[in-house]
């Protein structure tokens, strides 16, 4: 076959060739791009709902979000509320044997308030909190008796200088890396009553109510 001939046969191969090359580069980034998309994410990523897959450990309290809400009958006309911020906390988790998870909380009497500043100077004074005697209120706890995302923690409340066993029913939420602070956080609500007069606050008795109902809101934070 003469030589100008086979050079006309094969040019058309050689372009569809380069075609082809070309393509090639131009969808090998799009192609990554797919498979890192479609690729699951990474374990240290994933949150869960499920207890028995959260990150075991020992977790700092979040004090920006971790308070008690208490609240208590206003003579038998309304339900009366304050809060108090939690500063400080511990948390053991041993997801593998729950009942084995430890918490230590501590509350700072003087930050507690009610939106009314001229009760709550009141309400820090020795008539009740007694900030100045009693800076501080702890909890911890001494069993923990779990049932899937719940579980009943007892512990002792130290309150006024005086120690009483409290049991809180607590109801887990979340754990896994926040997006705000790529923290691995850890979540929680509980609630609880307890009687104040066993602690020695008996001001305003019996037209306040002496029983105390508690709202309890945490995070924990992982350490790392």
């Amino acid at each position: 076959m003469p030589v100008p001939r086979l050079l006309a046969l094969l040019r058309p191969r050689a372009r569809g060739f380069r075609l082809r090359r070309l393509l090639s580069r131009l969808l090998a980034p799009a192609a990554c791009a797919l498979a890192i998309l479609a690729a699951p994410p990474a374990r240290a990523q994933e949150t869960t709902t499920d207890p028995a897959m959260v990150k075991p450990g020992t977790y700092r309290l979040d004090a920006s979000h971790a308070r008690v809400v208490w609240s208590l009958s206003h003579r038998g006309f309304s339900t009366y509320s304050g809060l108090l911020p939690a500063s400080a906390g511990t948390l053991t988790l041993d997801p593998a044997a729950p009942q084995n998870s430890q918490v230590e909380v501590t509350l700072a009497s003087a930050a507690v308030g009610t939106l009314d500043p001229r009760f709550d100077a009141r309400l820090k004074g020795p008539d009740y909190f007694n900030a100045e005697a009693f800076p501080t209120i702890t909890f911890a706890s001494i069993g923990v008796v779990p049932s899937g995302p719940t579980a009943k923690v007892t512990g002792t409340l130290t309150f006024l200088g005086v120690t009483r066993p409290v049991t809180l029913d607590v109801t887990f939420h979340k754990a896994g890396v926040n997006p705000t602070d790529k923290l691995y956080h850890v979540g929680f609500d509980a609630t609880g009553t307890l009687t104040r007069s066993d602690f020695g606050l008996t001001t305003g008795l019996p037209g306040i109510g002496d029983q105390v109902t508690l709202r309890i809101e945490a995070e924990f934070v992982a350490k790392e």
